[in-house]
Order: C-alpha cells, then sequence, then structure tokens
C-alpha cells in the first residue's frame, strides 16, 4: 500500500499548552510549553457568552496548542462553589468545541500571588500561575 507516512508525534518535551483562568465577565490567557515549563502572560479576554469563544478559537488558531488547562476554583477548603461548576462547564465547552484535551487545576488563590505580585493584569498573571503550575507536575 502506497501513501504517505504517517506523522510522528510531536515528543512530549515540545508540546505546547494554552491556559485560561475563567471568569465571567474576563477570562485570563497564557501560552507554555513543557520544555521551558514556564509560562507567558497573552492579552486577557474580555467578552461572555458565544463572544468569548470566538477569542477563544482566535487563539487556538495562533498559538497552535497541543492542549489546553484551565483553572478551577474552589474555597480554601476545597470545597467546590457557583465558580467551580462554571469553570468546570468551560471546560466541556472547550473539548467539546475544539477537541483539544483540557487539563484542570486548582487554581486556589492564583488571583491573590498573583496581584500580590505586582500584576497590571491580575487575570493574565493567574493563567501564567495555573499554567506554570500545570507544568511544574508534568513527569
Amino acid at each position: 500500500m502506497t501513501g504517505l507516512p504517517a506523522q510522528p508525534a510531536v515528543p512530549a518535551y515540545f508540546q505546547t499548552f494554552l491556559a485560561f483562568d475563567f471568569g465571567q465577565k474576563r477570562t485570563g490567557v497564557a501560552t507554555g510549553n513543557r520544555l521551558l515549563r514556564s509560562a507567558s502572560p497573552q492579552e486577557t479576554i474580555k467578552a461572555e457568552g458565544d463572544a468569548r469563544f470566538v477569542q477563544v478559537a482566535q487563539r487556538i488558531k495562533e498559538w497552535q496548542p497541543d492542549a489546553l488547562v484551565i483553572g478551577v476554583p474552589f474555597h480554601p477548603d476545597g470545597a467546590s462553589h457557583e465558580n467551580t461548576e462554571r469553570a468546570l462547564k468551560f471546560g466541556r465547552q472547550l473539548r467539546g468545541r475544539f477537541g483539544l484535551q483540557v487539563f484542570e487545576v486548582d487554581e486556589r488563590y492564583s488571583t491573590t500571588e498573583a496581584l500580590a505580585g505586582g500584576a497590571k493584569d491580575a487575570d493574565a498573571a493567574s493563567a501564567c500561575i495555573i499554567l506554570e503550575q500545570f507544568l511544574r507536575n508534568l513527569p
């Protein structure tokens, strides 16, 4: 049988990720890769509903990540709340719309940490913190 050879899989150390700090009005965005295990803030998405997904699609097209990472908020004691469910729903929507693997990261205190660090855009800085936490935990 003739044809094109199968494309080799991207080596794990070259994997790139796009991370989101979901919020009802604003969604922080960061990019990063497994090789450097660091993240860079991107412009925060200031949109809701379908308008948010139009901007997410633009970021996915631009960065072509291998997978997505979302922050999932919890109360300090680990209990879930309304925003926990909203973030999880956002993750399911990302998976369904874009067909990419979505990883969930406990994002307790990410905004507090971003603000304490003097971030001008706490949403984008939080997305960086979420992604760097995820990258640190990769094998």
